[in-house]
């Protein structure tokens, strides 16, 4: 068991790592210069490795202060943030969140709702990532992910259903000028498809056929890992997109993009909130999680 006063030496070390000297963190602390080099000689002395690197001028971290520091200073966060659940300031959110989201969508329709969030609490510090693959949300200190799709794996995860979300193909004007409109599947061998990729494969494309829902395999022409910059692919006219609906909304009202194949379009897909289990929801999760079940009708 770590000693009780080794935590105000972690506290030391963190005001002493975003400080750029000793003499720094002393004043912020309010003690001496040389109490808080004998608390940081004592946590190395516990840690058995160097924090700093100390100049007569400054001080900065060494790999493993870096390391260590990014530990500390989330444990520290996550102290404050259970300590802000507490009271009569419970309901209302605070502190970091930590959000992770796919890119297209996560820009287009998330995002925004977290900014009028924000608005809302000003206490609430967002720390906003977007990725279109798979992403551990415990390793990757995240506290939140929005994730579309079959959840294969919630071991250790919280998931919550925000919404459903159809599917459509679509391309440009210009582009169904050129090449013509598809009919059918069959029509799609002779066209140019943008596609995305994963771990270097191009990804499928969900339709119904037949009343049943399958995975069919468009040309592959343009193979792109982001979903923003698939749906710019389509709006220039280089090739058929599929993707959420929603996404495509304002282009297909300004006649940027028209969609095809409505005959098979494929079941609406779910789009879940995840989060990791812990013993108590944070309110700045719990909050979060409920303003976007509720704006949820925005994303039909």
């Amino acid at each position: 068991m770590i000693p009780v006063d080794s935590f105000q030496g972690v506290i030391t070390f963190v005001t002493a790592a975003r400080s750029n000297s000793f003499t720094e963190a002393a004043e912020r602390m309010g003690i001496s210069k040389s109490a808080v080099g004998k608390s940081i000689a004592r946590l190395e002395g516990r840690l058995g490795v160097q924090l700093f690197h100390r100049t007569t001028r400054r001080i900065s971290l060494t790999a493993d202060g870096d390391a260590y520091f990014f530990a500390c200073s989330t444990a520290l966060e996550e102290i404050g943030a259970a300590e802000s659940g507490l009271g009569p300031g419970a309901r209302e959110p605070s502190g970091r969140l930590r959000v992770d989201m796919p890119v297209a969508f996560g820009r287009r329709v998330v995002a925004p709702l977290l900014f009028e969030i924000a608005n809302k609490y000003p206490a609430l510090q967002l720390n906003m990532t977007f990725s279109d693959h798979l992403v551990d949300p415990i390793e990757e200190g995240i506290d939140l992910l929005v994730r579309y799709g079959e959840l294969k794996d919630t071991s250790g995860l919280v998931a919550r259903l925000l919404t459903r979300q159809h599917w459509a193909i679509c391309a440009a004007p210009s582009y169904l000028a050129r090449f013509g409109v598809p009919e059918t599947l069959e029509d799609l061998r002779n066209h140019h498809c943008v596609v995305g990729h994963r771990r270097g494969q191009p990804l499928s494309w969900r339709v119904r056929q037949g009343g049943e829902l399958v995975r069919y395999s468009p040309p592959s022409t343009h193979q792109i890992g982001d979903g923003e910059a698939m749906i710019l692919a389509a709006v220039a006219g280089v090739g058929l997109c599929q993707m959420p609906r929603c996404l495509f909304r304002d282009d297909l009202e300004a006649g940027r993009l028209v969609e095809v194949l409505g005959e098979y379009e494929p079941d609406a897909v779910d789009v879940h909130a995840v989060w990791p289990k812990v013993s108590h929801l944070r309110p700045k999760v719990r909050y979060v999680v409920d303003e976007l079940v509720r704006l949820s009708e925005q994303w039909q």
